[in-house]
């Protein structure tokens, strides 16, 4: 299981919001709706918002075994 709580708070430290990773970076809401609920998402997606955020994997996601 993949959770994201990490990107939240690097977003906030990085003073990224929600509103800007849509219109500035074309991130759809629905793919921010899929990042809040912990589903799935494609290494693409988690390799742009590190190339967004300047950080890295572990600044965004949290692996737990099930």
């Amino acid at each position: 299981m993949y959770k994201y709580d990490k990107l939240w708070r690097t977003m906030k430290e990085k003073g990224i919001s929600q509103y800007t990773l849509i219109n500035e970076y074309e991130i759809s809401e629905s793919m921010l709706y899929r990042l809040r609920h912990n589903k799935s998402v494609s290494m693409h997606t988690i390799d742009r918002l590190c190339n967004i955020l300047e950080c890295d994997i572990n600044d965004i996601v949290t692996y737990y075994r099930e």
